[in-house]
């Protein structure tokens, strides 16, 4: 076991004997040449590293007002909430002035320093060295940058370490994408699962009858094509401003899209407001809550059932209110969105309307009894393949955690290089 000497620097702690603590402002220089991005390509910058420039990032007019960086530059953005989004870019392009750009000053392996500078720990230490009014305003900028002290091995030891978490880190990578592949599979199984039932039915000898629909095909003979607006009543969802929003004891909670998390209600993102709403505003027990718009389109039509719950909902959802929620949850589950959402989007919206959703046509089954036989028997499979899906993500975030502690270990020189 080599020889460990302590750093002073809290966030770092103990480091091998031969390294040697530095100031970033001795490895690094500030870049701030300001560029047009139609002269340089725009850039992204995130916790990927720096990337051309995302179809989702927030885009102005003021091409001119973009920072230069250069290949092998170190970018940071200096949002706390932001927190994690840097790298040495691969690129020459332009980046948003929110990011602050160094350009190495001494000799070093980039991809060392890469590894270092997305550590949890390092995070932590640059989001103190902040200054603002709330965490989302909380910046860091360079003049509190430079004072940060990081570790600083020999050149030799930074391309060792550099290569090991490479190689690594990519077959952890690997390890996490094939059990996310497995979550989806396993995911895709429940849908074919619920299709199958609400579609099919529980008896396989039942005598069948084509449904005029392409991807229902055959249903049983005494079950009933019907449209939406026949099953239930939809009602599109609360306008409000920000001025409306207010603290919990203050206001009603507003049901947005992020308070719908794997088919149930979560509650862990919560806005409440304080302006006069109308009663048929409020949901009921039994209502189905729906995303009706969304800038992404994959989250468009997800759902879950209100149970007891004091609330209205946002603009961006509806709530459908039917005789047998428990039953219509699963249909609406099935592959029946995903058949009907190509014909809901313009080019400039994406979105669900109350018009939309009540002509959609689905396969309904009349009897009651029969209706609570398919949920009590989609409620057990679904719980099963859930259960199963909840061990594959703590698998991730176990292997994740690993990951996290593997990098701080190495290139703090906690754990050494075996060669």
């Amino acid at each position: 076991m080599r020889e460990m000497k302590d750093s002073g620097i809290e966030w770092i702690a103990d480091i091998p004997e031969s390294w040697s603590v530095s100031k970033i402002e001795s490895l690094y220089d500030l870049r701030i040449t300001k560029v047009s991005d139609k002269d340089y390509s725009p850039l992204s910058v995130t916790n990927k590293g720096i990337v051309p420039q995302l179809e989702t990032a927030a885009k102005t007019n003021a091409h001119d007002d973009r920072k230069l960086v250069c290949k092998g530059d170190f970018a940071i953005n200096s949002r706390s909430d932001r927190r994690g989004s840097c790298g040495i870019s691969a690129y020459t392009g332009s980046v948003s002035l929110i990011n602050t750009i160094l350009r190495p000053i001494t000799e070093m392996n980039p991809q060392y320093y890469d590894w270092l500078f997305h550590t949890i720990q390092f995070g932590d230490e640059f989001y103190k060295w902040g200054h603002g009014i709330v965490d989302d305003l909380w910046t860091t900028g360079w003049q509190d940058m430079k004072k940060i002290n990081i570790p600083t091995p020999p050149l030799e030891e930074q391309q060792k370490i550099a290569d090991f978490l490479d190689e690594k880190c990519n077959e952890i990578c690997k390890i996490i994408y094939d059990i996310q592949q497995q979550i989806e599979t396993l995911e895709q199984y429940k849908r074919s699962v619920i299709t199958e039932a609400v579609t099919k039915g529980l008896n396989p000898d039942v005598e069948m009858r084509d449904s005029g629909i392409e991807f229902i095909g055959k249903v049983p003979k005494h079950w009933e094509i019907r449209r939406m607006k026949t099953l239930g009543t939809v009602r599109n969802g609360l306008t409000y401003t920000p001025q409306d929003i207010c603290d919990e004891n203050e206001g009603t909670l507003v049901l947005r899209s992020s308070n719908v998390q794997n088919g149930k209600i979560s509650l862990n993102d919560n806005v409440y407001v304080s302006c006069a709403i109308k009663s048929d505003l409020m949901v009921k027990y039994g209502d189905i809550l729906i995303c009706s718009r969304n800038g992404s389109r994959e989250l468009i039509g997800k759902n879950a059932i209100i149970k007891n719950l004091n609330a209205t909902f946002g603009a961006f959802m509806m709530i459908f209110r039917s005789e047998s929620p428990e039953y219509l949850y699963y249909v609406l589950n099935s592959h029946v969105f995903s058949y009907y959402l190509g014909t809901f989007f313009t080019s400039t919206i994406n979105q669900l309307t109350g018009f939309n959703f009540g002509n959609m046509k689905v396969a309904f089954c009349p009897n009651v009894c029969e209706q609570q036989k398919i949920v009590e028997y989609l409620d057990k499979k679904c719980i099963e393949i859930d259960g199963i899906i909840t061990e594959k993500k703590q698998q991730i975030e176990t292997i994740e955690e690993y990951k996290k502690s593997l990098i701080f270990e190495y290139v703090t020189g906690k754990k050494e290089i075996q060669i």
